[in-house]
């Protein structure tokens, strides 16, 4: 099991660096529209503190991160002109190891809340009345 750790680390970076090439090739106006779509809702989906199933949920519950987001990613990667998207992980390497900000993870956050505080409200108000 120990020895399986450093293999499993070293997918995780690689992992995080593909999303954040993705996100930059989301905004690169040589990616075509629907790769980028695609690279924006993968991106978005990563970074974002909701999952589609709770985590909480046995299982289930980190299934789609496990298999959803690694298929998103695939998708996306195939979409976008590799010349373009070696030039956005050489890009996302770089930036691995600078600070992460604090006020985005917030900024998200507090638009899922007010997502769900929206939705809950309508909700009340439709059905209960």
């Amino acid at each position: 099991m120990l020895a399986a750790m450093p293999d499993l680390k070293a997918w995780a970076r690689t992992l995080r660096r593909d999303v954040h090439a993705l996100y930059l090739a989301g905004r690169d106006p040589r990616v075509p529209w629907y790769a980028k779509a695609v690279a924006a809702l993968v991106a978005a989906y990563a970074a974002s503190p909701i999952d589609l199933i709770p985590d909480f949920i046995p299982v289930l519950g980190y299934l789609d991160d496990v298999v959803l987001l690694p298929l998103g990613i695939l998708l996306a990667i195939r979409l976008i002109p590799p010349t373009i998207l070696a030039e956005h992980r050489r890009a996302a390497a770089r930036a691995q190891g600078r600070p992460v900000s604090a006020i985005a993870a917030g900024v998200i956050a507090v638009i899922w809340i007010a997502a769900a505080a929206l939705s809950a409200w309508l909700s009340w108000r439709y059905f209960c009345r």
